[in-house]
């Protein structure tokens, strides 16, 4: 993967590309040394042996060099026979591996095949396992708040109801509630339409919300999808997304630490009036299928907003809540494993 996504840690200053007709060979091209070798020791199949990554480092391979490998080139470096022709086996397979974009994910018997990646057999979203997210209080006195609700208010006012809205517009309502959420914590950017590219995916994502970490790393924590009324497709895509996401480094020398690997994301699916949340982590998915959360983006709201201010703060409250819990909570592995379980038992 990129190195947007690869793990959730991401060049402050990366900027979007369009995803096109992507073949995972292109993606492993843009890795580095270091990224090309935990991206090979990932791959079980190799069965890399110590001598076989330290024979890739000392001759600094990275991702473009691999295509260029021959079993000849590897033996001359010193590496065994059974490696060598696996490698450039892979590295073959790589290059006839089509990337599949998200947004072609539309039916229930594809979203049935994603869930059965979770152990899931069913195509309905409220078979995925439950979570109660944890919120934090909104002040509705606050400059934020105020401004978001006038914002909200001034859509209604000049495009009219979300009815049958097209996607642009109810993403307009989506955009005005994540920027208050984000506003209201300090140490998070937005990004619009970035690109994610995995193993086996690729495509833009409507919304990425992430953490700065210093002058250069970023960390995704939150991927928004944004739909017309498919509600079931955007958790469908939206999955695939945060799946790329969540992949992490994995360091040899602490590969039998059951914890090490462990991370996870959150997700937003939204037609703007509703609203699902997903938590994604390395063991398993959670929704909020079953419980409600709706805003009415109605011109009722025009002459008394009571109801929409209502609504628009539960949605706040669960969005700043999330967001919050990754700001605010230790990034060390196994501690983000106790914050999902003691998450996922308050449902």
């Amino acid at each position: 993967m990129s190195s947007e996504t690869s793990t959730p840690y991401t060049p402050a200053s990366t900027s979007s590309s369009v995803a096109g007709n992507e073949t995972l060979a292109d993606e492993i091209k843009k890795y580095d040394t270091a990224k090309l070798i935990e991206y090979l020791q990932g791959q079980k199949n190799l069965e890399l042996s110590e001598t076989a990554i330290k024979i890739l480092e000392k001759e600094e391979l990275n991702g473009g060099d691999l295509f260029d490998l021959t079993e000849e080139k590897l033996e001359k470096w010193g590496m065994p026979g059974g490696p060598a022709m696996r490698l450039v086996k892979f590295a073959k397979e790589c290059k006839d591996k089509k990337l599949r974009s998200f947004s072609s994910y539309k039916t229930k018997k594809e979203l049935k095949e994603v869930l059965r990646k979770y152990g899931i057999v069913s195509e309905d979203i409220t078979r995925i396992p439950q979570f109660k997210p944890v919120t934090h209080p909104i002040d509705e006195d606050s400059p934020e708040f105020k401004l978001c609700i006038d914002d909200i208010l001034r859509k209604i006012r000049n495009m009219g109801p979300v009815v049958d809205s097209n996607e642009a517009m109810r993403c307009e309502y989506i955009s005005a509630i994540l920027h208050t959420a984000v506003s209201l914590l300090e140490g998070l950017v937005i990004t619009p339409q970035m690109n994610i590219t995995g193993e086996e995916n690729t495509g833009r994502v409507d919304y990425a919300i992430k953490k700065i970490l210093d002058d250069l790393l970023e960390e995704i924590i939150c991927i928004t999808e944004g739909k017309q009324n498919q509600a079931t497709v955007g958790i469908c895509q939206n999955l695939l997304q945060c799946r790329n996401i969540i992949k992490k480094k994995r360091k040899v020398d602490e590969a039998f630490d059951p914890d090490y690997d462990y991370d996870y994301v959150y997700g937003i699916v939204s037609t703007g009036t509703d609203w699902y949340f997903i938590l994604h982590s390395t063991e398993g998915i959670y929704c909020t299928s079953r419980t409600e959360y709706h805003i009415s983006l109605t011109e009722d709201a025009l002459e008394n907003p009571t109801e929409i201010r209502k609504n628009v703060k539960r949605v706040l409250e669960v969005i700043v809540g999330l967001l919050k819990d990754r700001v605010l909570g230790s990034e060390e592995p196994a501690t983000k494993k106790r914050r999902v379980e003691e998450i996922i038992k308050k449902k």
